[in-house]
């Protein structure tokens, strides 16, 4: 299911529309391999979720480490949230969409900090109703921003990790399935936006390990394609996808 590398024109404008928008402080930015600037100008609302929502930002504190999770959607926070999880835990995450289910497998170990924003998101449902906003065939699907524009996030950022420099010669910085978090300027402005890449998407994100990679899809993955095969082409200026997929609800399981 491999492809080719993705054309030397095309790759500039691929990076700064999908990894240039902020997760975190919902600030517009761009990241890419020419710092070219360019920004969607399409607006769109995340589908609707059922169930009461926090009316304003909170401050953080450890969700119910149930798989109900808390009681109420929070979708700010007023900082990034404190340590929740085991330092060696390892959760499944449980991602039901309009098309179908995946799971993602998630390691604290190798990248704490954002396995950590990412059970302590999904547990305040925070993913529940919200789009993948952004899908390009052949690159990667990524969804994580509850305004459904692009420049949302949950109120902070923090700092996440990236891969060993040794990925990049050996070009397996991320792997199809691999989940990482988007960014605006670098691992410290990690939020709540994270892509999946898709077949062909490794060989454009293998150039530049800036990302931080914190789970894989361990089952299900024929349902991250089919959301994939639905994107914009690799020439879009928005990412926009043809079809609109969402996310109905996450649901994280500890394993380990």
């Amino acid at each position: 299911m491999r492809r080719g590398l993705i054309g030397l024109v095309v790759l500039g404008a691929v990076l700064a529309l999908v990894f240039g928008l902020s997760g975190s402080s919902g600030n517009k930015g761009t990241r890419s391999a020419s710092k070219k600037t360019t920004s969607s100008t399409t607006v769109r609302s995340a589908t609707t979720t059922t169930g009461a929502t926090a009316a304003k930002a909170i401050v953080p504190t450890c969700p119910p480490a149930t798989a109900a999770g808390a009681p109420k959607r929070v979708t700010a926070f007023t900082k990034a949230p404190p340590d929740c999880i085991g330092k060696t835990s390892v959760y499944d995450a449980t991602v039901k969409t309009d098309v179908g289910t995946f799971v993602v497998e998630l390691h604290a170990a190798s990248s704490y900090a954002a396995v950590n924003n990412f059970v302590f998101l999904a547990r305040y449902h925070f993913f529940d109703g919200t789009v993948f906003h952004r899908v390009i065939k052949g690159f990667v699907v990524q969804g994580g921003d509850p305004t459904g524009t692009g420049s949302g996030g949950p109120g902070y950022s923090f700092t996440g990790n990236t891969p060993p420099a040794s990925c990049k010669a050996k070009k397996d910085c991320y792997p199809v399935g691999g989940v990482a978090m988007a960014n605006s300027s670098g691992p410290s402005t990690d939020g709540s936006q994270f892509f999946i890449v898709l077949p062909g998407g490794q060989n454009v994100l293998d150039t530049e390990p800036s990302y931080t990679l914190f789970g894989q899809v361990v089952k299900g993955m024929s349902v991250v394609n089919r959301i994939g095969a639905d994107g914009a082409p690799a020439t879009s200026q928005t990412g926009t996808p043809t079809i609109e997929h969402h996310i109905v609800k996450v649901t994280v399981t500890k394993v380990a």
